[in-house]
């Protein structure tokens, strides 16, 4: 799709990504949730979104789907994060859209759920990889969430904040691998990867400090 009907569409539902905005932040905040110890969650909800609908018209097919994929990176986080499960996303979802719609977005967020795990490695494993590989526009949404901790975590550790710096170095040294696990062999093009948030995150990880 190009990126003027992208947007138009962003234009014309305003009012219902508000609502779902608002939605998702009040959720993380309602169970405690922060970012980085000290910023309310919706900040990174919000991050990924923005990255989303930034990025989103070089993946979507039809603007059927642009709905569920901004749903799906405001919620990717709602059933590991805030006690939701998944019957639970696909109802609060079909509040703003069809249930076939409401369908799409609930599997992009239960695709982007860690598994059960003790280390990191073991949470997001082949296993869950393979579930992001093989969910329409979950490459896209994941990628938006590693393009905004990345951000943050470059920005904050330029301030010398230790564990942001951590964080960067973790990202750093997760990128080839993590960019080859959420690549998908899919020809649809819901699968795919845009290539202009590719090189943004890229661009990220080259160290500044």
């Amino acid at each position: 799709m190009n990126k003027e009907t992208f947007q138009a569409f962003i234009e014309v539902h305003q009012q219902e990504i508000t609502q779902i905005r608002n939605a998702a932040c009040a959720l993380h905040q309602s169970v405690g949730q922060t970012y980085d110890h000290t910023l309310p969650y919706g900040y990174h909800l919000c991050m990924v979104a923005d990255a989303a609908i930034a990025y989103g018209h070089e993946t979507i097919a039809t603007e059927e789907d642009i709905l569920p994929l901004v749903f799906g990176a405001y919620y990717h986080d709602s059933i590991e994060d805030a006690r939701l499960s998944y019957n639970d996303v696909r109802k609060l979802a079909a509040h703003f859209m069809t249930e076939e719609q409401a369908l799409t977005a609930a599997e992009i967020v239960y695709a982007l759920t860690n598994d059960k795990g003790r280390t990191r490695s073991e949470r997001a494993g082949a296993h869950y990889y393979a579930g992001i590989r093989s969910t329409p526009y979950a490459p896209l949404v994941k990628l938006c969430d590693r393009y905004a901790n990345t951000r943050h975590s470059q920005q904050s550790a330029q301030s010398d904040n230790a564990a942001n710096r951590h964080m960067y170095e973790v990202y750093s040294r997760e990128w080839p691998h993590f960019i080859e696990a959420i690549r998908s062999e899919e020809t649809d093009q819901r699968f795919q990867l845009p290539q202009e948030l590719i090189q943004a995150t890229e661009a990220l990880l080259t160290p500044q400090f």
